[in-house]
């Protein structure tokens, strides 16, 4: 499988974007999906995961209330949608996939698809 994340952009603090993360080769419907995050010199962060195998997800608590994960089988795509962005939300944005029939957490994440650069301005 492949995963492509995109949506990135710059906005003001406040600002909404809504990544999408979209995959060929695989159904996502069968994985748990995770959204991380890097921002320069510090280290990969998990900001959340969505599971349709079981329902079970996870939010970071510094996105709670801001970010929520939504997913479109048709289409094959997981969504991040983000509001009320903030500076510290900069970063480049990864998905990835779990194991097969897996839940939030699952026992690894792979498929790390390229990234997508979000800026906020202050």
């Amino acid at each position: 499988v492949q995963l492509q994340a995109s949506g990135g952009g710059l906005v003001q603090t406040g600002g909404s974007l809504r990544l999408t993360c979209a995959a060929s080769g695989s159904t996502l419907e069968y994985s748990a999906i995770g959204w991380f995050r890097q921002a320069p010199g510090k280290e990969r962060e998990g900001v959340s995961c969505f599971s349709a195998v079981d329902g079970s997800s996870y939010l970071v608590d510094s996105v709670k209330g801001r970010f929520t994960t939504a997913r479109d089988n048709a289409k094959n795509t997981v969504y991040l949608q983000m509001n009320n962005l903030k500076p510290e939300d900069t970063a480049v944005y990864y998905c990835a996939s779990g194991e097969l029939g897996s839940s939030c957490p699952p026992v690894r994440y792979s498929n790390y698809g390229q990234g997508t650069q979000v800026t906020v301005s202050s």
